[in-house]
């Protein structure tokens, strides 16, 4: 339900910045039985009719029936939404605070990883994990499997020889459904979702878990209350790597919470789509109201082909990580995350996702040679 949330959150943000690039949103969303709220705090030259796009949400997602327990036209939405702190707002306002550049909206660390152990450079597990719940999707939408309903999510364990993906150890899919038997339900997601996705993985030991509490017919809003940000290692990496603790979703790109990360995980990427490392983590910590990061931090795991000191100072040297700079370079003054509130901020090939792009890859090559 929190995955509903995010997206109700990153819809309203989206829905600003096309009226008003330079708007400040943090705007969380809670959803239980029957109810929507919508709170949070909102400086903009725009107006965004709250509960309009949060209908408009919930329609796109399938919540469009009364049997399905939440529908999309008759719940009720409170909203309560107030103005940014103006002392936080002189902090991340050019030639205000201390600093005078743009500086980061809150203190804290931030956290980006890559692999080359998929073409994503992502994990396997969320890699799998993600097309497994885009494909449960896909045959709901498709009419594929007319008793699917919206709410479904999933989990894939994977076991590795030598650091290295060999087959998935175990499956689990939970799926939305009607009242019907439950041998049917299992029968048909493994075949029409489980096997197309992961046969490649799969072999006659892989353990396969559908609905495992045996039953899944009242899901939605009046099954679990949802809250924006609950999600925070689905978005990311599936629990390779650490994290800071600050989710993305409602949050424009003064919050460093959200372009920090994004930059993060682009200058990891580019790391080891270079050839510097197998896998990458970097960390970039940041004070509130200061427009430079406090401090960079490289761990290769062992993998690197030139130190982690060294990879420090090609980063710190290729990459601008002030806040005004990585919403510029990668345009994060755009309508563009509604998009990122499901399936993953990471590992996506859609235009939108500007921080998945391996174009420093060639420059940080030449300190190879």
């Amino acid at each position: 339900m929190s995955k509903i949330c995010d997206q109700i959150s990153d819809a309203i943000l989206d829905e600003l910045i096309k009226q008003d690039p330079n708007s400040r949103v943090a705007v969380e969303t809670l959803t239980t039985t029957g109810l929507i709220m919508v709170a949070g705090e909102v400086t903009t030259k725009g107006y965004v009719d709250v509960q309009g796009v949060a209908r408009d949400v919930l329609k796109r997602i399938g919540y469009d029936k009364p049997e399905y327990g939440f529908n999309y036209d008759d719940c009720s939405i409170l909203v309560s939404l107030h103005e940014q702190s103006p002392d936080i707002s002189q902090g991340v306002t050019e030639g205000q605070g201390d600093d005078k550049e743009q500086g980061a909206g809150d203190q804290g660390l931030m956290f980006g990883y890559a692999t080359n152990e998929t073409p994503e450079l992502m994990p396997m597990p969320i890699v799998i994990a993600h097309k497994l719940v885009r494909k449960l999707s896909e045959v709901r939408k498709s009419d594929e499997l007319k008793w699917l309903r919206p709410d479904g999510k999933s989990q894939v364990t994977v076991e590795y020889e030598n650091g290295k993906p060999k087959r998935t150890h175990t499956i689990v899919v939970s799926a939305h459904h009607a009242d019907i038997p439950m041998e049917q339900v299992r029968k048909e997601i493994k075949e029409r979702v489980v096997i197309p996705v992961c046969k490649e993985w799969m072999d006659d030991k892989t353990i396969v878990h559908i609905n495992p509490t045996g039953r899944f017919v009242k899901g939605g809003p009046p099954a679990d209350t949802g809250l924006t940000g609950r999600k925070i290692i689905v978005d990311t990496y599936g629990g390779w790597g650490r994290h800071g603790g600050g989710c993305f979703s409602g949050k424009d790109p003064s919050k460093v919470d959200r372009s920090a990360t994004y930059m993060a995980r682009y200058v990891a990427k580019n790391i080891v789509a270079a050839g510097l490392a197998e896998r990458c983590e970097v960390q970039i910590a940041y004070a509130i109201g200061l427009s430079k990061p406090v401090s960079v931090y490289v761990n290769s795991f062992g993998t690197g082909k030139v130190p982690d000191q060294k990879i420090e100072e090609i980063v710190k040297q290729t990459f601008d990580m002030r806040p005004k700079a990585i919403t510029e370079y990668l345009q994060l003054k755009r309508p563009i995350y509604e998009k990122t509130a499901a399936y993953g901020h990471f590992g996506r090939s859609e235009s939108e996702f500007t921080w998945e792009r391996t174009d420093k890859a060639e420059e940080l090559r030449s300190y190879l040679k």
